[in-house]
């Protein structure tokens, strides 16, 4: 399969019409480049609050509030888009209301008007703490004819047990949307993609926010870079990078990814993390405390 990674620029809309004409065209251009499946990033729903002028943008609790209000209009072109280009899309994140507070949820379109989402499971501090951003319904594996795919949002990516989960229930590709404001942010996403993809020996996508957009201060600052990544074993690069895009550069990053290949590195790589995981059970309790500084030679 072909997979298209947006870095994905926070715009100002005045108009609907103006968001549609912005993401129809990303979509054809992606599907012009014959991609398959293409992976929108966390919180790209953000620009939607533009829409409720100025006022409501910069008003965290009100920006939220106003995308929510958007999110059924926009699940409706992206299922009318991945029809008419055949292809599997998974639209930018947006807060959904679930019971008194939002959750952060990705939602997965299909070409033949399949619908399904994956809500983020583990909350930064800035969710939790300021926004009241809650986590939201379980783990969920889509099995799509590219293959079994599983979502973490952004941080779910730093916490290897939730891959593992997915990896276990039979994923073979894992999309991350990511929406970080600063280096260091993007590069721990970075490194826990990056981590994912060796321990599950799968294909992991990262598709970040990038830019400024000052009007919103939930996304104001936007740091990142398009990536695929792979296991560095066997039928992947040595550096286990697929395909990058360059630092805070908006467009399509693309890749190759091929089922028969992450079925063969987990057969007969040269390492077996995803076989040998369970072998950490039995070698990790219980940990074993010497008092060190009591020895002597």
């Amino acid at each position: 399969m072909r997979i298209a990674a947006a870095a994905w620029p926070i715009d100002w809309h005045d108009s609907w019409a103006s968001y549609e004409d912005k993401l129809s065209r990303w979509v054809a251009e992606a599907a012009g480049q014959r991609a398959d499946l293409l992976v929108f990033p966390e919180y790209g729903a953000m620009e939607l609050a533009s829409l409720a002028g100025p006022e409501a943008a910069a008003d965290l609790e009100r920006s939220l509030r106003a995308v929510a209000d958007r999110v059924e209009a926009a699940d409706a072109l992206h299922a009318r888009l991945a029809i008419s280009h055949g292809v599997h899309i998974l639209a930018a994140s947006a807060p959904v209301w679930r019971g008194e507070r939002p959750v952060n949820r990705a939602r997965l379109f299909g070409p033949g008007g399949q619908v399904g989402y994956q809500d983020k499971q583990i909350m930064t501090r800035f969710e939790r703490e300021t926004w009241d951003v809650h986590p939201g319904g379980p783990l969920t594996l889509f099995e799509t004819r590219l293959g079994k795919i599983g979502v973490l949002i952004c941080y779910d990516s730093e916490f290897p047990l939730l891959a593992r989960a997915m990896v276990a229930a039979g994923a073979e590709i894992l999309l991350v949307p990511s929406c970080t404001d600063a280096l260091a942010g993007y590069w721990r996403v970075r490194v826990g993609a990056m981590a994912r993809a060796l321990e599950g020996q799968c294909v992991v996508v990262q598709a970040p926010t990038v830019g400024t957009a000052a009007w919103c201060p939930a996304v104001d600052e936007n740091v990142g870079a398009a990536a695929i990544y792979g296991p560095p074993d066997l039928g992947f690069p040595p550096t286990g990078v697929l395909a990058e895009g360059a630092l805070n550069a908006p467009g399509w990053v693309y890749g190759e990814a091929d089922r028969d290949t992450i079925a063969r590195v987990r057969a007969e790589g040269a390492v077996l993390n995803a076989a040998h995981w369970p072998e950490q059970d039995a070698r990790t309790a219980p940990v074993v405390s010497v008092q060190f500084d009591a020895f002597t030679t």
